[in-house]
């Protein structure tokens, strides 16, 4: 996890009206709080870990203000389709509800605008459109299991 994706999730976490949030990877551990209504402040502790090894470093990274997507290194055999990620942390749902059927499969044409889940974020389900046009190759998140925030979700086969 860079420093952009830190401070995307640090924008995030302020907006989202949370007081902290926890989030625990392989080599890093992230802690932000945020003040209350009155202040407009929130403090991140992030602590990288290098494989293998006990914790080493402790950082305090301020809130930014900055929003850059940040591009995920695509493997050969992935690098010609494009990857839809997660907008939003939450709960990953491929159909509306139990007795619905599937928003999407592997091997299904896609557009434009076109639902492709929905995920669960503080009660809310929110539909994720499809931003390109193209064929569903693999669907890469189990149904009703957590996302995080720029997780790849479905590769897409444009051509």
């Amino acid at each position: 996890m860079d420093i952009k994706e830190i401070q995307n999730l640090i924008k995030f976490v302020a907006k989202s009206g949370a007081s902290e949030v926890k989030l625990e990877m392989d080599d890093i551990k992230i802690t932000i709080k945020t003040g209350s209504d009155d202040k407009a402040e929130s403090t991140t502790y992030v602590q990288q870990m290098p494989m293998g090894a006990a914790p080493m470093q402790q950082t305090h990274a301020p809130a930014v203000a900055s929003q850059t997507p940040t591009a995920v290194p695509a493997s050969d055999e992935n690098s010609k389709y494009i990857t839809i990620k997660s907008p939003i942390i939450g709960t990953f749902y491929r159909k509306s509800s139990p007795d619905k059927p599937m928003f999407v499969e592997v091997g299904k044409t896609i557009k434009e605008g076109d639902v492709l889940c929905v995920i669960e974020a503080m009660k809310l389900f929110n539909e994720i459109e499809s931003e390109v046009s193209g064929k569903i190759v693999k669907i890469l998140v189990d149904d009703s299991s957590p996302v995080e925030f720029d997780q790849p979700l479905f590769l897409v086969d444009p051509s």
